[in-house]
């Protein structure tokens, strides 16, 4: 059975609190878009698109039961709350295009005379009612162009091994997922022999949830410590690393989990071909490169302790960055819903 990351049904939303898996799978109801900030800002929800998708599916389930005397009213509401649910992880881009999306669309109704106000909001809760089926049917598109590329660089009847970190499958988008999505696309084609995950310090997302959702799903799986990464890619032969995106900037440069940096630099020196698999909404095009990505810094907690167990001597400072940058350079595809690109001809995907 596939996991279900959101749930959304006649205006009601529950997301699954991922801080708890895997010991415990509990949903949360969310109320409206203060309770979606808090989500999102405590990692209950993770992963850029769910993070979007969430967002907006909050400020949804507030703007259907208001009632609204005028458009401008309506309007003021949107823009205002769609803004602040932005600021719960800055890092990740999706919810920001996503929200200058629904504000467009709420100024464009709003200027139309022929709209009327229960017609403006009709459509709006439309559009973003759309967001989970596209979201899934984009994510099966990029696991087809991914495999597909990958498959292009072995030979015919050889099986592959992947190595990915972080979690990127259906517990960070709408389902199926974006490199997770890559490798139930290669499962589905019978050629995959082997996945490795990471675990992903200091939040633990590969151990938790990536390893949950391969053991879920019976893909062939095996967690890794972080710092094996070198060890592993001198002795078991990778086909290639497979990552997700939280944000790629104009010129190719992408900001993902923390770890992954070191990870491309490894696969560079070994000619393990590094592939990012992100959707058209995770490209930033109006950051020309990743010194302009603003990284997220989080809690010394999550550094310091596990399970309310502290594990780092006391007195000791911490620097917790949530993600970095990894350079074009490094990154020999950038995987998307509409084929695959090398970083410096992103571009392309602008002009369209």
């Amino acid at each position: 059975m596939t996991l279900q990351a959101i749930k959304w049904k006649d205006g009601k939303l529950e997301v699954l609190d991922q801080v708890l898996l895997p010991a415990v799978s509990k949903y949360i109801v969310v109320k409206g878009v203060e309770d979606g900030w808090k989500v999102i800002n405590k990692m209950q929800v993770r992963g850029a698109p769910a993070i979007a998708i969430v967002g907006c599916l909050s400020l949804s389930t507030e703007v259907r039961n208001e009632h609204f005397t005028d458009k401008k009213s309506l309007r003021q509401e949107v823009e205002g709350k769609l803004n602040y649910l932005a600021s719960a992880r800055p890092t990740a881009v999706n919810i920001k295009i996503a929200a200058e999306e629904l504000i467009n669309l709420i100024n464009k109704l709003t200027e139309d005379d022929t709209v009327t106000i229960q017609q403006m909001k009709e459509e709006f809760l439309r559009t973003i009612d759309s967001m989970l089926q596209r979201d899934i049917a984009d994510n099966k598109a990029i696991g087809n162009y991914g495999a597909l590329e990958i498959l292009k660089n072995v030979n015919e009847d050889s099986l592959v091994r992947i190595l990915t970190h972080c979690n990127t499958g259906s517990l960070a988008t709408a389902g199926y997922g974006t490199a997770l999505g890559v490798i139930r696309s290669l499962k589905a084609r019978n050629v995959l022999e082997h996945v490795y995950c990471t675990e992903t310090r200091p939040y633990n997302q590969g151990a938790r949830l990536t390893a949950y959702e391969l053991v879920n799903d019976k893909i062939p799986g095996t967690l890794i410590c972080d710092d094996m990464v070198a060890a592993l890619m001198k002795s078991r032969n990778i086909t290639a690393v497979v990552v997700g995106a939280d944000r790629v900037a104009a010129n190719g440069d992408t900001a993902n989990k923390i770890g992954t940096y070191q990870i491309a630099i490894i696969a560079k020196y070994h000619n393990v071909p590094f592939y990012v698999a992100a959707p058209r909404t995770s490209i930033d095009f109006a950051i020309p490169s990743g010194d302009h990505i603003v990284i997220e810094e989080r809690p010394e907690r999550e550094m310091t302790h596990i399970n309310d167990q502290r594990i780092a001597a006391n007195g000791i400072q911490c620097w917790n960055p949530a993600f970095d940058i990894t350079p074009a350079s490094l990154i020999k595809g950038i995987i998307t819903e509409v084929g695959v690109y090398k970083p410096e001809n992103l571009i392309k995907l602008f002009l369209q």
